[in-house]
């Protein structure tokens, strides 16, 4: 339903006001009166007009002293403002009608047909001045809506972009990563084919063997972590990430973790500190790998030198392990990003890994409702502690 477009009517005879309503009267016309320029005043705080009619001669404020007040708010300054008078046409009159803002003069008596047209013009300018107003809030409204979407797709396009680029860099580094171990492995298996065909079988001595099956291991053992690697981020990005917690003793967990990597290891000093209880509802299996996540980085990174593993009662009460190294260590503006998919750090691209342990480990130990985080500045290492709660007293 269309708004009624409200007019006023100013005149300090209340007959002159009943007549002039009678002869405006009209479905889409609200009409309001006033009998003095302090009614009419008040009436225009609480509504917007499209036309005003002022008497000119009224006792107390006249109807110039009343336009001059209304071009004088800013409120009101655009009102129209249309006089009615019963004086003589005299020039000076009626400039000083135009000086006070008038854009138009009605002498009495009035000609009926004359008022009507008049009002008609105003009432339509003011509906198309209304619903020019309405169709610059839709456009406006519409540009904003528009710069939204448009910000949104352009985050969406980035995301895309990062999100092909993460797809490609890994496929490039999961090829390279396989290749690797099953370069070597084709090559050993040419070499053992080749004794075998020369009928070499004296080749084939036991500490010969054991060698080759231990590099075939090392090679199967390469493989097999980067396919679980790849089954673990799969997990965790569709939300179905498994822990199976049970009575698990964190000391003993360390223990036989750093004896399998002190085998491997035997040019790097690894030290294992423990202290004895520390014992809670773990998955054993999800947080040894965070611990061979840890030990797995403090080795590579940590240019030969020793490496330090502690397992301990934190102040808190919770479970605190630690990895330290004495490498490269880690700048600040990297410490956060290391935790993420296929980060890894500047200088360490020759480094074998997909840079997916810290990002794997980091949703173990949350999934425990515990927390992971790093010390280290460049030149004087890193430590990585874990913290996880422990068993309740008694349980």
């Amino acid at each position: 339903m269309t708004e009624a477009v409200k007019i006023l009517l100013v005149d300090d005879l209340p007959e002159n006001l009943v007549a002039l309503e009678a002869l405006l009267r009209d479905d889409q016309l609200a009409i309001y009166t006033a009998t003095s320029g302090e009614d009419a005043l008040s009436l225009m705080l609480e509504h917007e007009f499209a036309l005003a009619l002022l008497d000119v001669q009224m006792p107390g404020m006249s109807g110039f002293e009343l336009a001059e007040l209304i071009r004088g708010s800013s409120r009101t300054s655009h009102l129209p403002i249309v006089f009615v008078s019963a004086a003589d046409r005299e020039q000076s009159y009626t400039f000083r009608g135009y000086e006070n803002g008038a854009v138009d003069f009605l002498y009495k008596p009035l000609d009926h047909h004359a008022v009507k047209s008049k009002v008609r013009v105003f009432v339509e300018l003011h509906a198309k001045s209304r619903e020019l107003r309405r169709q610059l809030v839709e456009l406006e409204t519409a540009r904003a809506e528009q710069e939204s979407l448009l910000g949104a797709l352009q985050l969406v396009q980035a995301d895309l972009q990062r999100a092909l680029k993460m797809r490609d860099e890994f496929m490039s580094m999961v090829t390279h990563e396989l290749r690797t171990p099953l370069g070597v492995m084709a090559l050993e298996v040419e070499l053992r084919q080749r004794r075998l065909d020369r009928d070499d079988l004296g080749w084939f001595t036991r500490e010969r063997l054991q060698a080759m099956l231990a590099k075939d291991s090392r090679q199967v053992r390469s493989m097999t972590r980067l396919i679980e690697d790849m089954l673990d981020i799969a997990r965790i990005q569709h939300g179905k990430l498994s822990i199976r917690p049970r009575r698990t003793d964190l000391g003993e967990l360390a223990r036989a973790i750093v004896a399998d990597f002190t085998a491997l290891y035997r040019d790097v000093p690894l030290a294992l500190e423990v202290q004895d209880g520390i014992v809670g509802e773990w998955d054993d299996s999800r947080i040894g790998q965070v611990l061979v996540n840890l030990l797995s980085n403090a080795l590579r990174y940590g240019e030969g030198r020793p490496v330090h593993v502690t397992v301990a009662r934190s102040p808190e009460g919770l479970a605190r392990l630690t990895v330290t190294d004495q490498g490269m260590g880690i700048p600040l503006a990297d410490q956060r990003k290391i935790f993420e998919q296929f980060e890894r750090l500047a200088g360490a691209a020759q480094s074998p890994g997909l840079g997916l342990g810290l990002y794997i480990s980091l949703h173990f130990v949350q999934a425990h409702g515990g927390q992971i985080s790093v010390r280290s500045a460049p030149g004087e290492g890193s430590c990585f502690e874990v913290l996880l709660p422990m068993l309740p007293p008694g349980a």
